[in-house]
């Protein structure tokens, strides 16, 4: 199994537990306007590499791993090629190796649950990435709906998944009260989330947008000051 690949991180520590080699696959449906890594939305781009390939890549580091780290695909959106990441993982698994899918979940839809089942199988913890829990708020955002994001969600909890939440903080877009309570009643019906991170918005993406010929849609917003990072993490259960 061949996959499109953007790049890797050999020491990552904020994509899932521990120390982790990432791996950021190539191509994304979303749209998100403050993503980091535009360079990932194209299917056209990245290298391709084998399943074995990168997991030859992955065992140099594995005494690293130690202390409960491992390997995480992120991306773009590595549902896009899930049946690539689910050979991986199942090679990974077979060495011991912790394994974490950073995913949106906008791919999930019921006709695929088979599919997704198979990778699941071989995930060992998801990091969900929840951009709005408004429907509306989450197409301006992103030009997709969130339906199959929360559906996805609850399938996690269903299946009994371990799952961090994680929630980008967007001054005028996120950083609001009402989402925030909204999204912690969401996350405070599912009995599988182990963790939720609130990631505070930057700008370190923003000269991509100029390189690659396009609008930054955020130019002008700053983060979000330290004070409304605490409020969203109280009112969200990360701290009390």
């Amino acid at each position: 199994m061949v996959g499109k690949i953007h790049s890797f991180e050999t020491f990552g520590t904020v994509d899932g537990p521990g120390i982790r080699f990432v791996v950021f696959m190539q191509g994304c449906p979303m749209r998100c306007l403050y993503c980091h890594n535009p360079d990932t939305w194209r299917t056209d781009g990245g290298r391709e590499y084998t399943a074995q390939d990168v997991a030859q890549r992955v065992l140099k580091y594995k005494s690293y791993f130690t202390g409960g780290g491992g390997v995480t695909v992120s991306g773009g959106e590595p549902m896009l090629q899930a049946e690539f990441v689910r050979e991986l993982f199942g090679i990974l698994k077979g060495k011991g190796i912790h394994t974490a899918l950073d995913t949106s979940g906008i791919l999930f839809t019921p006709e695929n649950r088979s599919a997704v089942d198979k990778l699941l199988e071989v995930t060992d913890l998801v990091l969900l990435d929840i951009k709005h829990i408004d429907g509306e708020e989450h197409k301006k955002l992103t030009a997709h709906s969130n339906k199959n994001v929360l559906a996805f969600a609850k399938y996690l909890c269903e299946i009994g998944k371990p799952t961090w939440v994680r929630h980008v903080l967007v001054p005028g877009i996120t950083d609001n009260d009402e989402y925030l309570s909204r999204l912690a009643e969401f996350i405070g019906g599912l009995n599988n989330v182990q963790k939720v991170e609130v990631l505070p918005y930057h700008t370190m993406g923003e000269v991509k947008y100029g390189n690659l010929g396009l609008e930054y849609a955020l130019k002008g917003v700053q983060p979000p000051d330290g004070v409304r990072v605490q409020n969203a993490k109280r009112i969200l259960g990360v701290i009390k």
